[in-house]
């Protein structure tokens, strides 16, 4: 989004304005980082007790609906999405004010940003900070790497493409953070069905290994799981799949990024 606004001021001789839209990422990255901090401690206020479960899981699902959400957005918006923030700029430019500016960036990033931090705090839950911090400074360059990427190549970057890849990922991703909450409430009780052990898998690849943590955390990976996670998990990821495989923006995206080459 970022990469999409500069590369627009840039295009229309309106490099002053760059600053500005940097402050309003940083209002929006403040904001919600703030938000991912205040509801994580809040979390485990309660290690170990009932209460942690049902907050885990209650994130575990706000987590996938939100990556869900966005998924869908991204599929049915990305033939729009760069004329919509362009058309966006024209306005708050018109209004002649830095605020207008700053309030279109933190608008833009801090939504994006707060389904982020609602996504990384459902992994954050079950890992220890060290490594959090490091994969989210290993992700922080990746972003920043895409947006240089966007702004180099200006309305040439094949955004339809790059959504739609991106869109399927967040799709199994939710897939995962559902099955998690499908084991924390089973864990208190609240599903008691469907609850026999499909396969040990322990020996073969351990939750707690460096691998199995990073396959439970990103994709749902579990080592014993119920019948309801592992149904629960293929008919989440089958029926989302095929409804975005579907969906009629993806022709669109298609033909629009065929129209920017």
């Amino acid at each position: 989004m970022v990469g999409i606004i500069l590369a627009y001021l840039h295009r229309i001789g309106r490099r002053d304005r760059t600053a500005s839209v940097w402050l309003g990422v940083g209002i929006a990255v403040a904001l919600d980082l703030a938000v991912a901090m205040v509801s994580y401690h809040l979390i485990h206020q309660y290690d170990g007790s009932r209460v942690q479960a049902i907050l885990e899981g209650g994130t575990y699902v706000i987590a996938t609906a939100m990556l869900t959400y966005m998924s869908f957005w991204m599929k049915g918006q990305s033939s729009q999405i760069r004329g919509e923030l362009e058309r966006k700029v024209d306005i708050a430019l018109s209004r002649g004010s830095l605020g207008a500016m700053i309030l279109l960036a933190a608008i833009t990033v801090g939504r994006e940003g707060l389904e982020t931090a609602f996504f990384t705090l459902a992994i954050a839950l079950n890992q220890q900070g060290l490594p959090m911090l490091f994969g989210a400074f290993v992700g922080l360059l990746a972003g920043l790497g895409v947006s240089a990427w966007v702004y180099s190549l200006g309305r040439r970057a094949p955004l339809g493409l790059f959504f739609n890849v991106l869109g399927v990922l967040l799709l199994l991703f939710g897939a995962g953070l559902l099955a998690d909450a499908i084991e924390s409430f089973q864990s208190i009780g609240w599903l008691n069905v469907l609850t026999t052990i499909v396969w040990h898998s322990q020996a073969l690849l351990s939750e707690e290994s460096p691998l199995g943590d990073i396959l439970h955390s990103l994709f749902g990976y579990a080592q014993a799981p119920t019948v309801l996670q592992v149904g629960v998990y293929l008919a989440f990821l089958i029926i989302t799949t095929i409804a975005y495989l579907n969906l009629p923006g993806a022709h669109r995206a298609s033909r629009w990024a065929e129209s920017q080459e």
